[in-house]
């Protein structure tokens, strides 16, 4: 709830104005598919829900992940804070039917997101190795090995055309190196970690999308 609310601030005083229909409804798809996934969790697995509660840069255990985590939220933030900027200024409006379209991504992001949870009760936000925790390979595990960055890039695409700018997809470039290199260096703790690991990513030949990469 607190980190909505900052995350609504932000955006708002960006803008400098609230009269910013493009950030009202993004608040809500936004909010309110994450206080979704949140119930259902917290009803069904509340062990995963803490374990997805627990997340940033001091959360993480290893120096670099520290690092590209903190990458990661700037990138995050400027997301959702340049097309606030975009709007006030009016840099590079978006047309409205490509807001909606681009909020309709963003809940079709967060159900790829819930499907990944779903599969994998193991899924943390940060990288570690739970007591018990196996290889998951079915469901979107069987399709790529890191489902859950797949699944949240139409997130991070659709969030700044849900915000009315065409600029603010320059975010993408501060978000997705660090999101990359998070995803190598997981993939090493992980076949150090946990077995079977190695084995997956034998079968599994995609990291993040089928049929690219």
């Amino acid at each position: 709830m607190l980190g909505s609310i900052v995350m609504a601030a932000l955006l708002f005083m960006s803008a400098g104005t609230i009269d910013y229909w493009q950030g009202w409804l993004f608040m809500a798809v936004f909010v309110g598919a994450s206080a979704a996934i949140t119930v259902y969790l917290a009803m069904n697995d509340p062990k995963l829900l803490e374990r997805r509660m627990s997340a940033g840069p001091t959360a993480e255990k290893e120096p670099l992940q520290k690092i590209l985590m903190l990458f990661a939220i700037t990138g995050f933030i400027a997301l959702f804070v340049f097309p606030a900027f975009d709007h006030r200024f009016g840099w590079s409006p978006v047309p409205a039917y490509i807001s909606l379209a681009a909020d309709a991504l963003i809940l079709f992001s967060f159900l790829l997101i819930f499907l990944v949870l779903k599969a994998n009760t193991y899924a943390a936000s940060t990288i570690q190795i739970a007591a018990g925790q196996k290889v998951i390979s079915t469901g979107p595990y069987a399709l790529v090995r890191h489902p859950m960055y797949a699944g949240a890039l139409p997130l991070l695409a659709g969030m700044p055309l849900a915000l009315g700018s065409w600029w603010g997809l320059c975010g993408l470039m501060l978000f997705l190196p660090a999101l990359i290199w998070r995803l190598l260096d997981e993939e090493k703790f992980l076949q150090k970690n946990l077995a079977g690991y190695a084995d997956y990513c034998r079968k599994v030949r995609y990291r993040l999308l089928p049929f690219v990469w």
